[in-house]
């Protein structure tokens, strides 16, 4: 897909979704240069917050669908690597917050409301932060989108307490999935709230950088993959990776319009009942992280599903140099090891080109994947009951 000519990918109905995903390593350099940009202004934002003495700043990264799954990836991994000493990192989705608000929001915790959008203009984005605004006594709003003229970004710019900070332009996917608007917000996350070095966190984009131009090269393998007979998949992992896990089953579930079942969880958590999904026309892709006492965990369970002989394949992406397995790999060059919130980019560029490859496979439009209009790009149908 990533050599095909222009007017065949017009033909499959991929031109879009695939330029998208392939143009990723390129928006991830320029959301480096937009964290540089916008790091001393966001510094200066969260410093306006009134704090008690010993007092934290929550801060709840939201979204809808793969807008939630952006701070499903990234929390475990700010956990780690962010400022414990002033912030409480959660992850909370808008459709939860709409539905009921008074379980996640608190009106005397200071809230730093991270709103993660592609176009900004989802019912239940606009609806969380007017309820967060309003229930909230010290409340402020980072709004990462990708849309410069989308509802979350215009309050925004009209809002004091509010900052908007706009991603790449070509990041606004114009295809049906979320792809760069994805993989640029978690970046965008990441860079902002990891306390790591700035010297070091442009490495780690350089290396991201690297290695998703790499997935490109490896669309062969990953064909091989897909050119299999297989009507089921599930995506694991642990941590930031349990969390991206999601997004990945989510990709091939729309691009195929559900033709494809699709499953995930935790690498420790699949054998708890959810590994009954498994039949013998089921993929089983793990992502192994980086972590040397994590990846023990990742790889246990996949040489489980291997050795049983349940799955029609059982595959290990990510950084697998000298990492044993019996099983197949999709590795990715191993010279400099990512932690797992960045190893998520490239990673994600590996179940997109699943999805990707597997609509075409099954005769299905990536770029207009839904045929009865029935799922759309941007949710409709929504309805925002008034809260009292």
């Amino acid at each position: 897909m990533f050599t095909t000519s222009e007017a065949q990918l017009k033909k499959l109905g991929a031109l879009i979704t695939t330029k998208e995903i392939a143009q990723q390593p390129e928006l991830w350099e320029e959301t480096a240069l937009i964290y540089q940009q916008y790091q001393a202004k966001l510094a200066e934002f969260i410093t306006s917050f009134v704090l008690k003495e010993n007092q934290k700043l929550r801060v709840i990264f939201t979204g809808a669908g793969t807008s939630q799954y952006v701070g499903d990836t990234l929390v475990p991994y700010l956990r780690q690597v962010g400022d414990s000493s002033l912030f409480s990192f959660e992850s909370l989705a808008t459709t939860d917050i709409v539905a009921s608000p008074k379980d996640y929001l608190l009106p005397n915790e200071p809230t730093l409301l991270v709103s993660f959008a592609r176009s900004g203009n989802s019912p239940e984005s606009k609806a969380t932060v007017q309820l967060a605004t309003r229930l909230v006594k010290n409340i402020k709003h980072l709004i990462i989108t990708c849309a410069p003229e989308g509802e979350l970004a215009k309050f925004g710019n009209s809002d004091p307490d509010s900052l908007v900070v706009l991603m790449p332009q070509c990041s606004n996917d114009k295809g049906f999935a979320m792809t760069g608007s994805f993989s640029c917000m978690v970046l965008a996350g990441l860079l902002f709230f990891d306390q790591t070095t700035p010297a070091q966190k442009l490495a780690y984009v350089a290396k991201c950088a690297s290695l998703g131009r790499e997935v490109l090269t490896n669309e062969a393998k990953i064909k091989d993959l897909v050119d299999l007979d297989f009507e089921r998949i599930v995506y694991l992992g642990s941590g930031s990776l349990s969390g991206l896990a999601r997004e990945a089953q989510l990709k091939i579930l729309e691009l195929t319009h559900g033709q494809i079942a699709t499953s995930f969880d935790s690498s420790m958590g699949f054998r708890h009942g959810p590994k009954s999904f498994i039949t013998d026309k089921t993929l089983v892709l793990g992502f192994v992280g980086n972590d040397a006492y994590t990846k023990q965990y990742d790889l246990d369970v996949l040489n489980e599903i291997f050795h049983d002989q349940i799955a029609k394949k059982t595959v290990a992406v990510g950084q697998l140099a000298d990492i044993p397995f019996a099983g197949t790999k999709i590795a990715l060059t191993s010279d400099e090891l990512l932690p797992a919130g960045y190893l998520a980019l490239p990673d994600v560029m590996v179940a997109q080109t699943v999805a990707l490859l597997t609509a075409v496979k099954l005769k299905n439009t990536p770029d207009t994947p839904s045929p009865t209009g029935t799922v759309n790009r941007v949710v409709k149908g929504v309805v925002i009951h008034e809260f009292n």
